[in-house]
């Protein structure tokens, strides 16, 4: 038997993550709008630190600086905090010019 999860996705969470403060309204597929608070964002997905009453799987719609709208699935849940993949992965120049729009602070952002 093999141990952790089995994710039907290609685990893609060794991306370098940028601290943010963002608070987002997403369409959830089921709740209808819900306010989610993003914490920290790769190119491909999101942590929320208020994800409670998300489950894994669950999908949202967020509005992004730069890159518009995007889906996201749930692949995982702790706590109240809630961890995203997009469903597409963003190009590297959108995803930076979103990082530049989110983090004005160039004292926060991570090294490029």
């Amino acid at each position: 038997m093999s141990a952790g999860a089995q994710l039907s996705v290609t685990d893609q969470r060794r991306m370098t993550r940028h601290p943010v403060d963002h608070p987002v309204i997403a369409e959830h597929f089921g709740k209808g709008d819900v306010r989610l608070h993003i914490a920290n964002i790769s190119a491909n997905g999101f942590m929320v630190d208020n994800g409670d009453g998300i489950g894994r799987g669950e999908r949202v719609i967020v509005r992004l600086p730069v890159i518009g709208r995007i889906e996201a699935y749930c692949i995982w849940v702790r706590d109240n905090r809630a961890g995203f993949q997009f469903e597409r992965i963003i190009r590297v120049d959108d995803f930076l010019a979103m990082i530049d729009t989110l983090q004005p602070n160039p004292r926060l952002r991570k090294l490029r």
